[in-house]
């Protein structure tokens, strides 16, 4: 997890020709506006503020970029995208976003992965499947790796979260047939659960598969 602690702010973009061209492996984190999303970057990274986490859904209106590693050396990027879904926001501003989203995750030539944070407690939206659609290309080429993050699962009772986490990897077995890329796993800030999990396999997908997984029972990466 000290890995993933590394993280620092490098830079902010509201079109995808505004980020900088990059030969490092970059991981998104995408998301329903409620759903976690950077309230779990904070977590990971074990910073409080690095991405912005408002009680607000949707104040998060552009792509903002982490670089990870040592200073000098960095070898990842993380890439906080604007979160998805929330009524309130203009519609011609969801619709911008949504653009901007389906561009990048379709195109950004250096994305090698996804974590989709989905709200465990209701599961895929018809907009979380709809993420699943701009990534399956690339998922089935084997060039982009998916986590899906069941974030808020300490409001789940035991049978509840095994149901959210076997209707997941169900749905997930549709999208890809290489089970090795994909990912899933319960996940609450609140009470640290599946932090280790999640920021082991960030790592494995940037540094290799070296470590040795441990932890929780609740995880199918």
């Amino acid at each position: 997890m000290a890995w993933a602690h590394t993280a620092r702010f490098l830079t902010t973009a509201s079109q995808l020709d505004q980020l900088p061209i990059t030969e490092l492996p970059e991981i998104a984190f995408v998301g329903r506006s409620n759903a976690g999303k950077s309230t779990a970057i904070n977590t990971l990274t074990q910073q409080g503020r690095l991405a912005f986490a408002s009680k607000t859904p949707g104040r998060t209106q552009h792509i903002n970029l982490f670089e990870l590693g040592p200073k000098d050396r960095p070898d990842a990027l993380f890439a906080d995208l604007p979160g998805y879904g929330y009524a309130a926001v203009a519609r011609g501003a969801k619709l911008r976003w949504q653009q901007v989203m389906a561009d990048y995750l379709s195109v950004r030539r250096s994305l090698s992965g996804v974590v989709l944070m989905v709200d465990s407690r209701h599961g895929f939206t018809d907009l979380d499947r709809q993420l699943l659609d701009f990534v399956s290309g690339r998922l089935a080429n084997g060039t982009v790796r998916l986590l899906v993050l069941l974030t808020k699962a300490d409001k789940l009772n035991r049978q509840q979260a095994s149901t959210a986490l076997a209707s997941a990897q169900a749905l997930l077995a549709e999208v890809a047939t290489d089970q090795a890329d994909l990912g899933v796993t319960l996940f609450s800030a609140l009470k640290k659960q599946g932090i280790g999990d999640a920021a082991l396999t960030l790592h494995q997908w940037v540094h290799g598969a070296a470590a040795t997984p441990g932890g929780d029972d609740d995880r199918d990466v």
